[in-house]
């Protein structure tokens, strides 16, 4: 049967999947709000040359059902910290990953999102270690789903002072000493369990201490999460960020910055000398740097595009992308309005919803291109001759 075929046959629910060799060892696991849909997406023609590799390594495809994404997520994240397959992890020396980290040893344990660069300050001997996962976003969300059903504490213990997660729910009072070590330590328990992918046993301890958990483990509603999944199969991995410097409207320049992962990618920044643009028009500055950048097609183009600016440089700028069908989704950040997004017309809802998951990395590509672009000014006005 090929595979094409055998993939129709797959349930339109939640799991993970694995590509296999000829020798029946894992090419590649992922995970899917709907197995038959994700699955079917490999054999178009627009995907990578990597993963495009992968499948035409690919003899067989195995999946495993899940109840809902949430445990998808974890069950992936165990086969790939198991199976290391070679099309998830590039090499092993990939510190894009991330992870989350429970101290074990504390009064009462605390649990913190790192990157895999970071594991080296937290021993298996005092935390414990979950992960890899390949999504920032994802892990950040699921873990608001788990604290609703296992409150857990970022605040002091016993300072006197209610934070705002104990003002919402998301606390179970360590701050004010409503929650003994013994009954946090149980909550700390349940996440490791669920964090373990030992959900039977978690439910059979839930079923005598707290039964109202059990219902709520069994309706985990992860919304926020399908959509992200939604928008974040769509690879929001690359982001550039533009901004204008100018001294009293003379010697303009332009930066573009990157991120890639969440991270600046340094050797990827280009500043312009603004040639024709008026002086002091930001706005057609901003669209000479840009109709520049797209004539280099030997640059990866970016996911999504970040304006330090507002709506009319927004519109401005992608009313030149709508003529030239460039479609490449932008989001301005206003600083005269407390750093709202602004979004161009063509996003849609699940665009707009990225984007302001994301807004902390967007503020510091902005920062970064704002401080990119000052630097390569005050260098272009320190070499005039």
């Amino acid at each position: 049967m090929q595979l094409k075929d055998k993939i129709k046959k797959f349930p339109k629910k939640s799991g993970v999947y694995f590509f296999l060799d000829k020798k029946r060892e894992i090419l590649y696991v992922g995970r899917a709000t709907s197995l038959r849909n994700r699955v079917s997406q490999y054999f178009r023609k627009d995907i990578d040359e990597r993963i495009a590799e992968m499948v035409s390594l690919a003899k067989d495809i195995k999946y495993i059902e899940t109840d809902n994404l949430l445990e998808a997520i974890i069950l992936e994240a165990q086969n790939i910290k198991k199976f290391l397959p070679k099309y998830n992890v590039k090499d092993k020396d990939n510190r894009s990953f991330i992870y989350i980290v429970i101290d074990k040893k504390s009064d009462y344990p605390t649990i913190k999102i790192v990157r895999e660069r970071e594991l080296i300050k937290f021993p298996i001997k005092d935390f414990a270690v979950f992960g890899p996962y390949q999504s920032l976003y994802l892990i950040q969300n699921a873990l608001k789903i788990i604290r609703r059903i296992f409150p857990y504490s970022t605040c002091k213990a016993n300072n006197g002072k209610p934070c705002f997660d104990y003002q919402i729910g998301l606390c179970p009072g360590t701050c004010m000493g409503k929650i003994t070590k013994k009954d946090y330590r149980k909550n700390i328990t349940n996440i490791i369990l669920f964090l373990s992918g030992e959900k039977k046993k978690l439910i059979n301890k839930l079923s005598k201490e707290n039964p109202e958990s059990v219902k709520a483990l069994r309706h985990i509603q992860d919304v926020s999460l399908l959509t992200n999944e939604t928008d974040l199969n769509k690879k929001i991995n690359r982001i550039e960020g533009y901004d204008i410097s100018h001294f009293a409207g003379r010697e303009t320049y332009g930066s573009m910055v990157v991120f890639e992962n969440n991270e600046p990618n340094k050797n990827e920044y280009r500043l312009f000398k603004i040639k024709t643009a008026p002086s002091s028009d930001d706005e057609r500055a901003l669209l000479e740097m840009l109709e520049r950048r797209m004539k280099h097609n030997e640059w990866q183009y970016p996911d999504l595009i970040m304006i330090d600016g507002g709506k009319p440089q927004v519109d401005f700028i992608n009313k030149y992308f709508l003529k030239n069908n460039i479609n490449i989704p932008i989001v301005g950040i206003s600083k005269y309005d407390n750093n709202k997004l602004v979004f161009s017309n063509s996003l849609n809802k699940n665009q707009k919803i990225l984007a302001e998951n994301i807004k902390s990395t967007l503020l510091k590509v902005r920062e970064e291109a704002h401080r990119f672009a000052n630097r390569g000014r005050k260098m272009g006005m320190k070499n005039r001759k």
